[in-house]
Order: structure tokens, then sequence, then C-alpha cells
């Protein structure tokens, strides 16, 4: 696939079936995102994947966490909660692995990470994968995170959906890069 191709016609794909990326895919998804820009060489990110029974485990996880955060959440809010993991063979959360004090500030440490993340997206779509970042309240929740083993200095950037794309894949609108592109004249 050509480089501009590739940049031009990636979109996230939702509906995700097995297989999920074989080892081969999965160490190209990896290896993109260790190319992520990295002001400083601190590599501030780490990958947890989650698959197979896991993705059950992660489900019931974000339910816990819904229910502690909202003791009067409705029963089907739970179930979604429950069946967010499942709907890809393979998840990969994405860590921003926060250094501070730093002379990089902790917000292009994060930016890094959420390169990094890309960076596995563009390499899921020139391998024919499907894949979509996916974030939310849970992601951001105190419990989630350590549930999944985050130390103090970590934040979940999203979790990456990979699997096998269902159907055919959608075509991105066709944006006008004038419509976000301005010029500052001091």
């Amino acid at each position: 696939m050509q480089a501009l191709d590739l940049l031009l016609n990636r979109v996230s794909v939702g509906r995700l079936l097995e297989p999920a990326p074989d080892a081969a895919q999965r160490e190209l998804l990896f290896r993109a995102a260790l190319r992520a820009p990295d002001h400083g060489q601190l590599r501030p990110w780490r990958f947890l994947t989650v698959e197979g029974a896991a993705r059950a485990k992660l489900g019931e996880l974000f339910a816990s966490a819904l229910l502690a955060g909202n003791p009067e959440v409705k029963s089907e809010a739970l179930d979604k909660a429950r069946a967010m993991p499942l709907r890809a063979p393979l998840l990969v959360a994405v860590i921003a692995r926060l250094t501070a004090p730093h002379k990089v500030p902790e917000q292009e440490q994060l930016l890094s990470a959420g390169c990094a993340a890309h960076g596995m997206l563009l390499a899921a779509h020139a391998q024919g994968l499907g894949a979509m970042w996916r974030t939310g309240e849970l992601c951001y929740n105190a419990q989630v995170m350590a549930g999944l083993g985050l130390a103090a200095n970590e934040r979940i950037v999203g979790f990456l959906y990979l699997g096998s794309v269902e159907g055919e894949r959608r075509t991105p609108p066709a944006l006008a890069p004038a419509d976000f592109v301005g010029s500052w004249q001091g």
C-alpha cells in the first residue's frame, strides 16, 4: 500500500471479527507504534493486549467501575459495559508513562503515546486489518486504571480494537483542507 493512500484512506472499523491479528501482524503493529515522535526519547508508552477470556474479565472490570461510580446505574448500562471488550478479538490498551518532573512536558509525552496509537492504526490498515480507537469515561476511571495495573504516573490513552473487517470497509468522507487551515499574519 502506498503511504499517501494509507494516510488518506484509513478509517475506523467498528465491526470486527475473528481472527485477531497473528503474531507477525502484531509485531508490525508494535514496531509502527515505536516509531512515534518522541521528544527526549523517553518512550512514554506501553501496551497491554487483551484477548480471549480476558476480554470478559475486562468487561466485568468496566461494569464494576461503572457501578462503583453510580450505585443507581441501570442493568442495561452494566450489560453494555460488560459487552464493550467483546466487540473485537483483540484489544490493545495504549498507556502513557509520564515522567515528571522532566524538561519534556507531560502533555508532550501524552501526545507521543497518542502518536504511537495512531501508528498502530495505520499499520493495521496497511495490513488489511480493521481497527478502532475507543476512549470514553472508563479510560479515565481510577478503578479501571488500578485493575489494569497502571502506576500513578500512567494514563490510558485509549483501547485499540483490532480484528478482521466485517463486510466492506467504508470510504472516508471527503474533507476540504481549506476548512481547517488558516494563515497567521502576525
